[in-house]
């Protein structure tokens, strides 16, 4: 190709502080290093993860000028000496944290969070020389990465450790839905919880990450799944996954885990925090059954937090554990993921509410922020 080993120009929505509007502009973006690739990104989405660092809600994450972005699917536009599991052309996934395959993580069972391409989101570039790969057109001033990907740019350039070739039957306008929000919610049930046939659920904040946790439960057998919600227009959707008992928090004058002992006779097994809200994860702790409960953590919380939960609640028989990506190892596991998703085992469509073209992605910032949307697909 033309571009392999140039120096790239292209449009990215560059952040330049906390809170402030994208600022759509032309940015260079470097040739890949030793193990790293460059790709072009044909369609990205906003997670709740870009929205909290939009905001600037964790001090630590401020490094500006940054590019955003983690939910996305292209092509490799070319890769960088040593990198042998992809070329020019293939279909990939940017993946927030990676798998280098030798260290002892990711050679474990049952844990994926890699020891050198972990998600840091207090890393600003690049792992194999500390420098960023995209500098303002301008002045050549250098602009910061975001999570190992940084996709609000019609090309960005990533560690090989974090992108995964896709089969290229999939369409790529549904691919973002799986590099975080989908894949973190149904791997939460599948492979964290690991629910079992018969079991009940209980699933706090309907967002897209919380839906999917219910396809992900609904495809394991869960014989009653429970959403709770504040927004009672994610109740349609939440039935198209599955869930067939709605809570909303304002109007109820219990307190939503009294709410759920009465549903279920006891409590569920399997309750799910998605909403990011301390309060929440008190109410779906004390949700589940005591004896088999298990709480799985999933929402974004704004640091400094805590846990609100005495020591001596977790000899009641309950437990509470986190999830990031959903437990999946991304380049040995997701494969299988995408073939299930091909078979129809997973419903993607409904994740997509809205598509916009690139320039509007301000838009698409404020529709998630405002709880209009689950996933705006944003077309480069």
């Amino acid at each position: 190709m033309e571009t392999q080993g140039k120096v790239i120009t292209c449009r990215a929505a560059v952040a330049w502080g906390a809170g402030e509007a994208l600022v759509m502009e032309d940015v260079k973006v470097d040739p890949p290093q030793r193990l790293e690739v460059r790709l072009r990104i044909l369609f990205t989405s906003i997670c709740h993860t870009d929205l909290s660092a939009w905001k600037g809600e964790n001090e630590a994450q401020q490094a500006y000028p940054r590019i955003l972005g983690h939910e996305a699917a292209g092509i490799v536009e070319s890769v960088g000496e040593g990198v042998e599991d992809m070329k020019a052309g293939d279909h990939v996934l940017p993946i927030f944290t990676g798998e280098c395959g030798d260290c002892r993580v990711c050679k474990r069972d049952g844990a994926n969070l890699c020891e050198r391409f972990r998600v840091d989101p207090m890393k600003k570039v690049m792992v194999g020389d500390g420098k960023t790969r995209f500098f303002t057109s301008k002045d050549n001033k250098p602009i910061y990465h975001f999570l190992n990907t940084s996709t609000f740019s019609e090309y960005t350039v990533i560690d090989s450790a974090c992108v995964v070739k896709v089969d290229p039957r999939f369409p790529l306008e549904k691919m973002s839905l799986l590099s975080c929000g989908v894949s973190t919610g149904v791997g939460a049930a599948w492979n964290v919880a690991d629910i079992q046939p018969g079991s009940t659920v209980a699933i706090f904040g309907l967002g897209a990450v919380g839906l999917a946790v219910a396809e992900g439960a609904r495809a394991k057998g869960a014989s009653k799944i429970i959403g709770i919600d504040v927004n009672p227009d994610k109740f349609s959707l939440g039935r198209e996954v599955g869930i067939s008992e709605f809570i909303n928090p304002k109007e109820s004058d219990k307190t939503v885990h009294e709410r759920v002992m009465e549903i279920t006779e006891g409590g569920v097994e399997y309750s799910f925090e998605c909403a990011g809200r301390i309060e929440a994860l008190r109410e779906a702790f004390l949700s589940t059954n005591s004896g088999v409960g298990v709480t799985v953590l999933l929402g974004v919380h704004a640091s400094p937090q805590l846990l609100p939960i005495h020591p001596m609640e977790l000899f009641q028989g309950r437990s509470i554990t986190a999830s990031v990506f959903g437990g999946f190892k991304p380049k040995t596991q997701l494969p299988l993921l995408f073939t299930q998703c091909l078979q129809g085992q997973l419903n993607l469509d409904l994740f997509i509410s809205h598509q916009l073209p690139f320039s509007d992605i301000n838009e698409a910032m404020q529709l998630l922020h405002q709880g209009k949307a689950l996933r705006c697909l944003l077309r480069l």
